[in-house]
C-alpha cells in the first residue's frame, strides 16, 4: 500500500532552487503542499516562485549567494518571519567546475569551491538548526554527489568539497537526533541538467551511460522525487546516511 505524502502546513527552504535538481525538488514538495521558499544566485527563481503560485501553490523567492553567512541567516529568517516555522531544508547550491590537476588549483578557486560548495551549507545548516530547535523537529538534506564517495582525477577540489559535506552531514545527524532533527545526504550521479549539459554530449555522453548499469542518464525529477521521499514520515528513520542516486553507477 503507498502512502500519500501530505506536507500540508509545512514550510521549506531550497537553495540552487532557479533550475535543476534543485527546482526540481521545489515543485515536488510544493506539489505535496509545502510552503517552498527558493534561494539561487540567478533571477530565474522568481518565475519558478511565480509558476508554483500558479498552480495552487505557495512560494517566495530570494536572490540569495550562499557563499556568504549573512545570506544564508536571511534566507532561514524570511522563511521564519514569513510563514512562523522551518520543517525541511534542500541545502542544493553548488557550482561544478573544468578539470584541472591539483598542483594547478589556483588558491581562488580553491576558495570559491569550498565556499560555495562547503562552507554554504555548514552556515545553512546553522541557521536551519537555530529555526528546527524552535519546533523541536525538522529535515535538514545535503546535496553531495558520487564524487562524495568517489574520487575523480581532475577535480581534487570539487571532490574535497563533497566528501566534506558527507561527513558535515553525518555530524549533524549525531549531534541533534536526539531533538528532532534528522540529517542526510544524497549523493547524485550524472544528472541532465544546465551544469553538466556542456560534458554530456556525443560520445563522451554514450560512452558514460554505458557505465550506467539502468542505461540512462538522471533526470532532476529523480532526485527531486527522492527529497520529498527523505522529508517524509516515510524515511523517519534514515538519519545521517549517504544516499547515493546514481542508477547503480557506483555499484558497478
Amino acid at each position: 500500500m503507498s502512502t500519500e505524502i501530505d506536507f500540508s502546513g509545512k514550510v521549506a527552504v531550497i537553495s540552487g532552487a532557479a533550475r535543476g535538481i534543485g527546482a526540481a525538488a521545489a515543485r515536488a514538495l510544493a506539489d505535496a503542499g509545502a510552503t517552498v521558499v527558493l534561494t539561487d544566485i540567478l533571477e530565474e527563481v522568481k518565475d519558478l516562485a511565480g509558476n508554483i503560485e500558479a498552480a495552487g501553490g505557495t512560494a517566495k523567492a530570494r536572490i540569495t549567494d550562499v557563499s556568504r553567512p549573512e545570506e544564508c541567516e536571511a534566507m532561514v529568517k524570511l522563511a521564519v518571519s514569513e510563514y512562523g516555522r522551518l520543517d525541511f531544508a534542500f541545502n542544493n547550491a553548488g557550482i561544478g567546475g573544468d578539470p584541472v590537476s591539483l598542483h594547478e588549483i589556483t588558491r581562488d578557486n580553491w576558495d570559491r569551491m569550498i565556499a560555495v560548495n562547503l562552507s554554504s551549507v555548514f552556515h545553512c545548516i546553522k541557521y536551519e538548526v537555530i529555526a528546527m530547535l524552535e519546533t523541536g523537529r525538522g529535515v535538514i538534506i545535503n546535496t553531495s554527489s558520487i564524487c562524495g564517495m568517489r574520487p575523480v582525477a581532475g577535480f581534487s577540489h570539487y571532490v574535497a568539497a563533497k566528501h566534506g559535506i558527507v561527513g558535515l552531514t553525518r555530524s549533524t545527524a549525531l549531534e541533534y537526533a536526539g531533538k528532532g532533527i534528522r540529517c542526510v545526504a544524497i549523493g547524485p550521479g550524472f544528472i541532465e541538467t544546465a551544469m553538466t549539459q556542456a560534458s554530456l554530449q556525443g560520445e563522451a555522453r554514450e560512452g558514460l551511460i554505458a557505465r550506467i548499469p539502468q542505461g540512462r542518464l538522471g533526470q532532476p525529477e529523480d532526485i527531486g522525487n527522492v527529497v520529498r521521499m527523505l522529508c517524509s514520515e516515510d524515511a523517519a528513520y534514515v538519519n545521517g546516511a549517504y544516499l547515493q542516486v546514481d542508477g547503480g553507477m557506483l555499484a558497478s
